[in-house]
């Protein structure tokens, strides 16, 4: 089971972070989880990981502020530059040496482009390799929710104005009457043609931890990122990128210009998954982390020859799935 470290960062913010493994193992890979959520969503890496490398591999997974188990944000420091510091400030305590694989989920991914921007030379130094999962470089630039432009700008409008409302309420947190009749749209929003429920339930328990000023605090910054040129500075670095192509909240195009800014990353795309690919499709996104972990290992032994080849080929893989619903993991969830 991983262990709680206490970390404080440098603004009074105790965050809550978990590790498995050893702190003399020679890679580190840290799992960042995305807005509104927590690090549970990870719960299935997790365990494939200890599984898979055991002691060889140190895991990360922390709560960011003002989610899950963390401490508070305010309206300030409620933003991604915020969280790209304290994603430095992460490695600092719990991971001061050695490489990591950094893996970042929607906002995590996007707090992982920030770390590299802000931190330009601590990133060259430290990373070693890079998974993103349904996340974009581009802020909202590519969401459509699914729906015509016309609606599409209207939801958008009403997001972002709930979203300034929700920000000056404090550490006020979604009442579970009204969090049980949101979660309707919370399946719509975040998952594909099918789910599992217990998934839906897991992301719901999320969302109820996450204050009113992390749900309305982040938003402003997470609709303005553009980091597709910080992207483009970060080499052949072995990169996976994954995407659901029914996800509403950064489709498809999101991914491929990511893909476009890192020519050595392997992209995914998986039919009838929506943002929460690592829950809807675990195995995929497990298998695109093990990819980029077994490349990077000290231990592996690849010539540099064969390493700088493995980086420099691009894979596009449309994962084959069949259409019926009886035929994927899961069921309709309600």
């Amino acid at each position: 089971m991983p262990d709680p470290v206490p970390v404080r960062l440098s603004d009074g913010v105790r965050l809550h972070v978990d590790v498995s493994g050893p702190d003399t193992a020679p890679l580190t890979v840290v799992l960042l989880h995305g807005w509104t959520l927590d690090g549970r969503t990870w719960h299935r890496q997790l365990t494939a990981l200890r599984e898979t490398y055991g002691a060889t591999v140190r895991v990360v997974c922390y709560d960011a502020r003002g989610h899950g188990r963390s401490g508070p944000t305010t309206l300030r420091s409620a933003t991604l530059a915020r969280l790209g510091d304290d994603l430095a400030e992460v490695l600092a305590q719990v991971a001061p040496t050695g490489p990591v694989v950094l893996v970042g989920h929607s906002m995590g991914g996007m707090t992982v482009m920030e770390y590299a921007h802000r931190h330009p030379a601590d990133f060259a130094r430290r990373v070693a390799g890079l998974v993103f999962v349904a996340t974009t470089a581009e802020g909202h630039t590519h969401t459509g929710y699914g729906v015509p432009a016309p609606l599409a700008r209207l939801i958008r409008v009403t997001e972002t104005t709930c979203a300034g409302l929700l920000a000056r309420c404090g550490g006020w947190r979604t009442p579970a009457p009204l969090l049980h009749a949101l979660r309707p749209t919370l399946r719509w929003l975040l998952f594909g043609d099918v789910c599992d429920p217990a998934d839906i339930r897991l992301t719901t328990s999320a969302v109820a931890r996450a204050s009113f000023v992390s749900i309305g605090g982040f938003r402003p910054s997470i609709g303005a990122q553009q980091r597709l040129e910080t992207l483009a500075t970060l080499g052949d670095l072995p990169v996976a990128a994954l995407v659901g192509d029914r996800d509403r909240l950064t489709p498809p195009p999101c991914t491929v210009s990511i893909s476009e800014a890192l020519p050595s990353a392997a992209l995914t795309v998986c039919p009838g998954a929506g943002h929460m690919l690592m829950l809807e499709r675990p195995d995929e996104v497990t298998t695109a982390l093990r990819s980029v972990v077994d490349r990077v290992r000290p231990a592996t032994k690849i010539t540099r020859k064969a390493t700088a080849a493995a980086r420099a080929k691009r894979a596009v893989t449309i994962l084959e799935q069949p259409r019926r619903v009886g035929a994927r993991r899961g069921a309709p969830c309600p």
